[in-house]
């Protein structure tokens, strides 16, 4: 019996099958209710199944997964271009399955229960810290109104509103004066969970090897680190360092035509948090390190400060595909000791 490929859109409750029977070419299109869906590919012999990689999609990939099944997931940006008609369940379903057909399409990798776990508190703390940003510049704002300039930076400001308390509670209405007494207290719990997140963050990169390796990597830190683990998961799934950076965004566009090509900006593509981070990693380690290697030197030489940044976030992402897939520790001087 020739080899089955389903494709099932995703769904809260109502998930649409589709799939061609390979014996006769026929067309199938089938609903199924959440709690059918296991049933049905439970008593269907070992095939392929295409879903997209969207929400649950990871859930849904590891338990058709334990069913003996060999299951891809597809990113949305390679199945849109094949729906033909009105975007509905079965069409969307059809689509996925016409998707995981085409030759060179990169399924995504199915990450575990802890990678995902991972990513999630980096979700959580992503969002408090944004909170955090706006709550600080809302007060900023706010006493600004009644003349009160305070230092840049969150720590020095805050440090520094919580000192002039007693002259602004002179200054400042004291209607809007119990608003801040609450929203430095806000702020002060907020802290204390980001804290706790990171925490665990640090617990995890303490028993992940990877992480590890990753951590002595210059303007690598349990952040970052953490991040990329539990992003990428096996790093073999991409073919080489350049693939890698890549899918991050941190390589140019390109545009032309008659074999000219023109180099523009960044693509941006990928992850755009595990880009942030990087380049954040790169920008650190470019302005404070006392050291700069001279590859460095004479790139900021050619180039703007920002063009530097990316290209050390690019040649980091490299480095760190290449000590997670070939299992390596970090060396300051691997060149020369591969070269000698």
């Amino acid at each position: 019996m020739s080899h089955t490929t389903y494709a099932v859109d995703i769904a809260k409750r109502i998930f649409q099958v589709h799939w061609v029977d390979a014996e006769t070419g026929e067309m199938h299109s089938r609903p199924l209710r959440r709690g059918q869906v296991t049933g049905f590919f439970a008593n269907r012999p070992a095939s392929t199944i295409a879903l997209e990689a969207c929400g649950s999609g990871h859930y849904w990939a590891r338990t058709l997964g334990a069913l003996g099944h060999e299951v891809r997931l597809l990113h949305p940006k390679y199945i849109r271009p094949f729906v033909r008609t009105n975007k509905t369940d079965a069409a969307d379903a059809e689509a996925i399955w016409t998707a995981a057909h085409q030759p060179g399409i990169r399924p995504v990798a199915v990450k575990s229960e802890e990678q995902q776990a991972m990513l999630g508190l980096h979700r959580m703390r992503e969002q408090l810290v944004k909170f955090r940003t706006m709550q600080v510049n809302q007060v900023r704002g706010l006493l600004n109104e009644f003349g009160f300039v305070f230092r840049n930076g969150r720590r020095a400001g805050l440090a520094e509103i919580r000192a002039a308390l007693a002259e602004l509670e002179d200054r400042v209405p004291g209607v809007l004066m119990t608003s801040v007494h609450a929203q430095l207290a806000r702020l002060e719990i907020i802290d204390r969970d980001v804290a706790a997140i990171e925490r665990q963050m640090q617990s995890w990169q303490r028993r992940e090897s990877d992480c590890q390796r990753l951590a002595a990597i210059p303007g690598i830190g349990p952040i970052t680190a953490t991040a990329l683990v539990a992003s990428i998961g096996n790093a073999r799934a991409f073919r080489s360092g350049r693939e890698f950076a890549s899918f991050l965004g941190l390589v140019p566009r390109q545009s032309g035509t008659g074999g000219r090509v023109k180099l523009l900006g960044i693509s941006k593509r990928g992850d755009g948090y595990l880009r942030k981070l990087l380049v954040h990693g790169a920008r650190t380690v470019l302005f404070r390190s006392k050291t700069v290697s001279p590859w460095m030197s004479g790139l900021l030489k050619r180039r703007h400060r920002n063009v530097a940044t990316v290209a050390l976030a690019n040649k980091m992402a490299r480095i760190a595909w290449a000590l997670m897939a070939h299992a390596r520790s970090y060396r300051a001087d691997w060149q020369l000791a591969s070269a000698a």
